[in-house]
């Protein structure tokens, strides 16, 4: 099975209108964590084989939020395919094959 979860998280208050820092600190536990990641200008995408393992990233992101926030937001996207895996990759793949390179 293949869980593709896309997510942004970060603090509403303390850090202006920049949220590198706490964007950043998440990317770290993510890298940390082994699963594979890919960062987007507006968010992250995982991909894990269950959906226990892709709902713990996105805990584990609050987590390294919360000490420190009074207010987290976030969005989720989520993609379940059983029998398959590697889809954040092959579904770039199944793209460019019908039109060629994309900027990914």
């Amino acid at each position: 099975m293949s869980v593709l979860l896309e997510f942004a998280m970060f603090p509403t208050s303390k850090e202006g209108s920049s949220s590198s820092s706490s964007v950043s600190k998440i990317i770290d536990m993510i890298r940390e964590s082994g699963v594979s990641y890919k960062l987007t200008s507006m968010g992250t995408i995982i991909e894990t084989e269950t959906m226990p393992e892709a709902l713990d990233v996105v805990n584990k992101a609050y987590e390294v939020l919360e000490p420190s926030s009074d207010r987290v937001y976030s969005t989720l996207t989520i993609d379940i395919r059983k029998g398959k895996t590697d889809r954040m990759n092959q579904k770039i793949e199944s793209i460019e094959s019908k039109i060629g390179k994309v900027n990914s």
